[in-house]
């Protein structure tokens, strides 16, 4: 990884331009405003290695780059670093967060926690819209498999975690685990590469869903336990 690149600058200078096109790891709501798009736009390149782990950014490149002012740049940059994908060296600038293995292990010490106790919930409560949402994710996502697509699959993994949460009818809780989910996503992007990850990781799902169908807790607590301890060895073994 790079450990060269230009500080950051820190100006308020008003946008060349009110519109914008931004690519997104998952479904953006509409009208989107300039600081959401631009952080859509960022977190999209920080999860698929576009912007490189330990790389530093330039605002006013990242801002010719996305054709968005510098302003809401700045905004979502500054968001960024509060949920943990970018930090500040001294003197040098803003950074991609570096890959580690300790982040690896803790984010999923977390996941198991939260996203265990989740799912019994949305087996508890999802409603038939949620389900059917779900499946509809499944059968996509086993069209992108043939298609070997790996970032409209990394899409699809979010909008099945996404659903999930909602579905466990805690507002807060769906909230969190989208923001720990996101900081995961670069993560599973990276381990992409081992032979047979897609369709594990799509099998995974179905017996998570099949839980889900089931209303039983214990079988979707179980089901989300080994799938997220999949991917932890996915990626020790990639690291």
């Amino acid at each position: 990884m790079s450990d060269e690149g230009v500080a950051i600058a820190r100006d308020t200078a008003q946008p060349a331009s009110e519109q914008a096109v931004v690519p997104s790891v998952g479904a953006m709501p509409e009208p989107q405003s300039l600081r959401d798009a631009a952080y859509e736009a960022i977190k999209h390149r920080i999860i698929t290695c576009a912007f490189r782990p330990g790389e530093y950014i330039n605002e006013a490149y990242v801002s010719a780059t996305l054709g968005i002012g510098r302003t809401p740049v700045h905004q979502a940059i500054d968001r960024l670093m509060l949920e943990g994908m970018l930090d500040v060296i001294p003197r040098k600038g803003v950074i991609v967060k570096p890959v580690s293995l300790d982040e690896i292990m803790q984010i999923n010490e977390v996941r198991l926690l939260n996203e265990a106790y989740c799912v019994r919930l949305a087996a508890d409560r999802a409603d038939s819209d949620e389900v059917t949402h779900l499946c509809d994710i499944l059968a996509r996502a086993a069209q992108w498999i043939e298609a070997r697509n790996s970032e409209h699959l990394m899409r699809l993994d979010r909008e099945f975690h996404g659903v999930l949460a909602r579905a466990s009818k805690n507002a807060v809780l769906a909230d969190y685990l989208a923001k720990l989910h996101d900081r995961s996503l670069r993560f599973w992007f990276i381990s992409l590469n081992r032979p047979g990850h897609h369709e594990s990781v799509q099998a995974q799902h179905e017996a998570i869903l099949a839980a889900i169908k089931d209303r039983d807790p214990n079988g979707a607590e179980q089901a989300m336990r080994a799938h997220i301890e999949a991917f932890r060895e996915n990626l020790t073994r990639n690291m």
